[in-house]
Order: C-alpha cells, then structure tokens, then sequence
C-alpha cells in the first residue's frame, strides 16, 4: 500500500514538471533545471553515504570529470555529440575505480581525508592546464546540439535522464547488492565472518555513484553550455554532503530535498547577501539537535500517533 502510494505521488510530480514550463517563466524553468541535476549529484553521492557509509568528501570532482570529459570532446573534437555524453560518466567511473582502489584500504576519516588529496590533483590539473581546460578561465561556449539548446529543451532532456537515473538507483538499492552494501554499512565486521568481500562490495558502490555524478556532470554542461574548475573543487563537494544530511541521508529521495532546500537558498537568499550560509549554517545547527536524520529522516506519521495517544490518554483519565 505504502509503495502504490509512493508511485502515486512520483507520477503526479512527474506529470507537473512535464507541464512546468508551459506556465512557468524563463528562469524559473532554469532554476528547476539546476535543482535537478545538482538532485542527481547528490543522489550519486548517497549512494556511497547514505548507503554505504563511506565518507566520500570529494564527490565533486567526479561531476567535474564527467563535465569537463563532455565538454572538451565536444569543443575541441569532431566526435559526435553522443559518444561525448556516454564518454562524460564513463570517464568519471574509471576515476572513481582508480581513486577508490587506493581509499578503499582505509576506514572512515582516513578513506574520506586520502579522497580529498587525490581528487584536489585532478582539480589542479584542470586549474593548471591552460592550453587544454582554460585553466581558471574555463571553456564557455561549448556547442550543444540544437534540439537541447533552448531553456525548455534542455530542462525536459534533463528531467526524462534524472528520471531514468532515479529507477535504475531505486532499483540497485533495492536489489540484493543494495541489500548488501546496507548490511555493511551497519556491521561490515559480521559481514566479513560471514564471507562478504566488504572492500569488493564498497567500490563497486563508489564506482556506480561515480558514475551517476558524471552523468550529472554532463547534464550541467547541457545546463550551463559551459565548464570551470571550480566544478572540481572540495566546496562544492561539501554543499553535495550537506545536502544528503539535510534532507535525509538514510532515505531515498531526501537528498533531493536537500538540494533543493540549498539550491533556493543560494538563489533567492543570495540575492540579499552573500552571507546566505550563515542561514544554513543555522539551519544544520537545528538539524542536528532536533532531525539528527534529516528532514525526511524524520518519522512524523509515528511521533503524530503518539502525540495523539498521549492526549488521548490524558483527556480519559
């Protein structure tokens, strides 16, 4: 019952954001875009967090990888806009698998600190190597095919492959592999005496997270048209990490909240001031004492019944 209910609700949204753009103005269209794919990003990133519970900190620079592996074969090589696309999340992948090889043999803060290191010489070379990324200036103006080049065009392009994306994570964390990776998120030691390669289990997790923020990154260049460093820089992965706290980090769909709680706040609050994540800093201040697990994290219907059977209960006596 619980399931159909959740299926009901999922096609309603999707069948509202099918018609937003019809009666919603130019930007707004673009500031739903950009919740979807930084949704997706984050989406990625539970994956290994939420899921799993390995620490990745710098799952930034894999959207950045997936970007800039897009961006480049298409401004400055003649392949075909879709082999471009499928090169963007692939690249990001096989980062993924290269760095994980070397975190994978440390636990918790160790696996999370090594990550940082080696994804900020990714970030390097990218910030570095005028002659191929543009250093810090970036690459603007990269070629996009037509029929996604327009605002509206590009927000639907966005939301069919966000809505793909968001089946095939529903249904790996779902699958026994799933069940696995959050068996050993909450006792990797009695899995291992059981016979599951832990090591195995959690980078085949990172590589699939990986993967899904490289399709995220390539979905920003279809977004934005462009790429910079900065997409590979370990801020940005601290916003993806806030946000899966945030909206519910041991829930499905509560880093989508989350990131469209900072993406709106970053775009209407930052209007004001710059000092926006004062705001949020507030605002995780909050979480922590009072939804430890997130917004979605949090059981309302359960705490509403006992509410409720404590009034109850006093109005009896």
């Amino acid at each position: 019952m619980i399931r159909q209910k959740s299926f009901g609700v999922s096609t309603v949204i999707f069948v509202v954001l099918l018609l937003a753009p019809s009666f919603l103005p130019r930007f707004y269209t673009y500031f739903l875009t950009v919740i979807f794919v930084t949704a997706l990003l984050a989406m990625s990133l539970n994956l290994c967090v939420g899921h799993g519970m390995l620490f990745q900190f710098h799952h930034g620079v894999f959207y950045g990888v997936g970007a800039y592996t897009a961006g480049l074969l298409l401004a400055k090589t003649p392949v075909p806009w879709w082999i471009a696309f499928i090169a963007g999340p692939l690249a990001a992948a096989l980062a993924g698998l290269l760095i994980g090889m070397f975190c994978i043999r440390l636990n918790r803060l160790y696996f999370g600190m090594l990550q940082i290191s080696l994804g900020s010489l990714i970030w390097a070379i990218a910030f570095r190597w005028y002659s191929l990324t543009g250093g810090d200036d970036g690459i603007h103006g990269i070629p996009i095919p037509d029929f996604i080049s327009s605002t509206t065009s590009a927000y639907y392009f966005v939301l069919i492959v966000l809505g793909i994306c968001l089946i095939l994570l529903y249904l790996i964390i779902k699958s026994p592999f799933g069940s696995t990776l959050q068996a050993i998120r909450d006792n990797p030691e009695r899995c291992a005496a059981v016979g599951i390669n832990v090591r195995r289990h959690q980078l085949k997790a990172i590589v699939i997270a990986t993967f899904f923020g490289g399709v995220a990154g390539v979905l920003f260049v279809v977004m934005e048209g462009s790429i910079f460093p900065d997409l590979l820089f370990w801020v940005l992965s601290l916003e993806i990490f806030i946000m899966c706290l945030l909206g519910g980090w041991f829930t499905f769909a509560g880093p989508i909240l989350g990131a469209a709680i900072i993406v709106s706040l970053r775009t209407f609050v930052g209007t004001y001031t710059e000092y926006w994540t004062l705001i949020l800093g507030i605002i995780l201040i909050l979480l922590i004492f009072f939804l430890p697990e997130g917004i979605m994290g949090y059981n309302y219907m359960e705490k509403f019944r006992a509410w409720s059977k404590r009034n109850a209960t006093g109005s009896a006596e």
